[in-house]
């Protein structure tokens, strides 16, 4: 376990909290909200081709920011590359080296000897995607010039601690986010229904798609497939939720723990980090003598409590502690009703804040701001007024408004976000 002396025991090193950052913006909420670090892809490369992404300007740019905030810069190059892939890979490695990014998060074993040769002064993160299950392939991919490797989603903590006591390297986790129907998120679906390789960065999530069953000699008759009549989403995985094993976690000497999420919202990355955040701030506060048994160390129920507010699928723990069943799915729809919903991010800061309206927002409703830590802030929106000065009664998405609100939002801060519950 990573432990540094207290003089009353042995205390473990608290992990970073690694976040999603689609786009610059969420960026900027990851790193308002607490992120220690976040992950980006540029425009190839990436498994997510289809979030935001980042050209090399805006990299640059969201590089500066986070770096100025004390806040890390992983790339993503994670894709499984065929030969055709390859094209325009060097120069890609090089700009990212260029750009000052913090480490590559890289799977394939081609693209991660690349990057030793042409950008040998970043640090090299093996993704889930390589599948790194037991120590002794822990060690391999350490001996091949990775520094962290981001273990397979199938592990239990034993086998997490087991590698941990085999093998020097840094070790991360995922610890929150949508779950794959596939091994470590090396799918085929996407690519057998759809054309779109999930394993090149285009994944067009089968596994969330309704099912229902055609009898051959009965064409155009689709029969509902149930399983225990919970309905049709049979691929549908509940979403990961380590929070309440983060002790272990921690004493474990795991050094990163990571979000999933580069195609959700600015509500999604802020509501999940600002918990992670608060709970590791919680844990940091802890005696040492608190350490002597991790597994009996509990946070505070307002951290769950917050976290099933940001939109979920469920949770599940996955691995962590048994092998998953049927229990682990979700039947019924391609997701649970969210609890809450964004309504505002603040722009500009003030008892009066001007804000970018995200849902439709009327003048009297009820709403909440979620500060940094696990506090929130009841509010009743008492007027809004356009730029210009004018009344409204109403404000739409895209709209910047300037709020006044009872009570004051006098500690509001800009980035920060607005909420109501549905």
């Amino acid at each position: 376990m990573n432990e540094k002396e207290s003089g009353k025991g042995p205390r473990p090193v608290l992990p970073e909290l690694l976040a999603p950052a689609g786009n610059y913006e969420k960026l900027v909420t990851a790193v308002h909200y607490g992120a220690d670090a976040v992950y980006l892809g540029g425009r190839r490369f990436s498994l997510r081709a289809k979030a935001g992404n980042f050209d090399a300007d805006t990299m640059r740019d969201g590089v500066r920011y986070a770096h100025g905030h004390g806040v890390k810069v992983y790339a993503t190059v994670n894709i499984l590359a065929h030969n055709d892939d390859l094209a325009g890979l060097d120069q890609y490695l090089c700009e990212l080296g260029a750009i000052g990014v913090d480490a590559l998060i890289i799977a394939d074993p081609g693209i991660l000897r690349r990057a030793r040769t042409l950008a040998p002064q970043l640090p090299l993160h093996l993704s889930t995607q390589a599948n790194v299950t037991n120590r002794l392939a822990a060690a391999f991919w350490l001996d091949q010039g990775a520094a962290r490797l981001n273990l397979a989603r199938e592990l239990s903590l034993a086998e997490i601690r087991e590698i941990r006591r085999a093998v020097a390297g840094q070790l991360e986790v995922f610890v929150h986010g949508a779950l794959c129907i596939s091994y470590s998120g090396r799918c085929m679906l996407s690519n057998y229904m759809t054309g779109r390789d999930a394993n090149r960065g285009n994944c067009a999530h089968p596994c969330r798609y309704s099912y229902a069953l055609v009898e051959e000699k009965r064409p155009g008759q689709y029969f509902p497939v149930e399983e225990d009549q919970r309905g049709t989403y049979i691929f549908n995985a509940k979403d990961l939720c380590l929070l309440e094993a983060l002790p272990e976690l921690v004493a474990a000497g795991v050094d990163s723990l990571k979000i999933e999420g580069r195609m959700k919202s600015i509500f999604y990355v802020g509501g999940t980090v600002r918990v992670y955040r608060a709970a590791l701030d919680f844990l940091r506060s802890l005696p040492a003598e608190s350490w002597r048994r991790s597994e009996e160390i509990r946070l505070p129920e307002t951290m769950m409590e917050e976290l099933l507010k940001t939109g979920t699928r469920g949770i599940t723990d996955n691995f962590l502690r048994r092998r998953p069943g049927s229990e682990e799915m979700l039947y019924a729809t391609p997701r649970a009703a969210q609890p809450c919903e964004p309504v505002a991010v603040i722009r500009r800061a003030g008892d009066r804040p001007l804000v970018e309206v995200r849902n439709t927002l009327t003048s009297g409703e009820a709403v909440e701001y979620m500060g940094r830590g696990i506090a929130v802030q009841p509010l009743r929106i008492a007027a809004m007024h356009n730029e210009r000065s004018e009344p409204l009664s109403r404000a739409n998405p895209g709209e910047r408004i300037v709020l006044t609100t009872d009570p004051p939002l006098a500690q509001g801060e800009v980035n920060g976000i607005l909420r109501r519950t549905r």
